[in-house]
């Protein structure tokens, strides 16, 4: 694909809902409506690309010529899928970068969810011009990252999972947003549980800078003040559409 590219649709595909734009990518903003349709139940590849074709159809950019990114939210190495969260256990192991392209009959770029919205940050959002390490993660159903280093992506990190010895479970399962709605948390406990994970990455990687997405960045102000860390901390600048601006940015590169 050329980098002359002004503009690029971005896909991005979740447990619960697809959704996508055609983005700006001097600015990186929405050049058209979100299209948003439901992940469909049991995601398996077949259905997913069926609901891919729906929100490529409403946004009418099924012109090939139209780069096109997509969002997966599974790690991803040479366009093979090794893992899945929230979506069929058919994806693990499997060609999906190809399996989308025959199917779309058009060139994709396909990243792991975690890193595209990091990418969307990094050109810009809040790490935009930040020398050094920079750690995004995402709190929502589980705990997301991506790695940053002098403007360069360190795909398919998988901090969420890092091991709580004491109790033999991820991290995601007792820091992620959705361990807030399950136990009822308040913000001021739930922030408790954030101090540890965020602490412990930062006594493991020394970044520069933490930046938080996902919906509950949105309410920032609630729980970022209450950690305590040397690592500046900050919400992410794109938040929801972080994945659809991320995905299009890489389609050109």
């Amino acid at each position: 694909m050329t980098t002359a590219a002004t503009r690029a649709v971005g896909v991005d595909i979740g447990g619960t809902g697809i959704k996508g734009a055609l983005v700006d990518l001097t600015t990186g903003t929405l050049l058209s409506e979100r299209v948003k349709v439901p992940t469909p139940a049991g995601a398996e590849p077949d259905d997913v690309l069926g609901a891919v074709r729906i929100v490529l159809s409403a946004l009418d950019v099924t012109d090939a010529d139209i780069p096109l990114g997509v969002a997966f939210p599974a790690i991803v190495k040479r366009g093979i899928t090794k893992s899945a969260a929230n979506v069929s256990q058919r994806w693990i192991g499997f060609e999906a970068e190809k399996f989308f392209e025959d199917g779309l009959g058009r060139e994709i770029h396909f990243a792991n969810d975690a890193d595209v919205a990091g990418v969307a940050e990094l050109r810009y959002g809040a790490a935009r011009d930040t020398e050094g390490l920079v750690i995004l993660t995402t709190l929502g159903t589980g705990i997301g990252t991506a790695l940053l280093h002098n403007g360069v992506l360190i795909p398919n990190s998988e901090l969420g999972h890092l091991q709580r010895s004491q109790r033999r479970r991820d991290a995601e399962a007792y820091a992620a947003y959705s361990a807030k709605q399950r136990d009822g948390l308040d913000w001021k406990k739930w922030a408790a549980r954030l101090q540890w994970y965020y602490s412990h990455l930062e006594f493991l990687l020394s970044p520069d800078l933490f930046i938080v997405g996902g919906g509950v960045s949105k309410h920032a102000d609630a729980f970022l003040p209450l950690l305590r860390l040397d690592t500046p901390i900050v919400p992410a600048v794109h938040r929801n559409n972080a994945g659809i601006i991320g995905a299009a940015a890489l389609a050109v590169s």
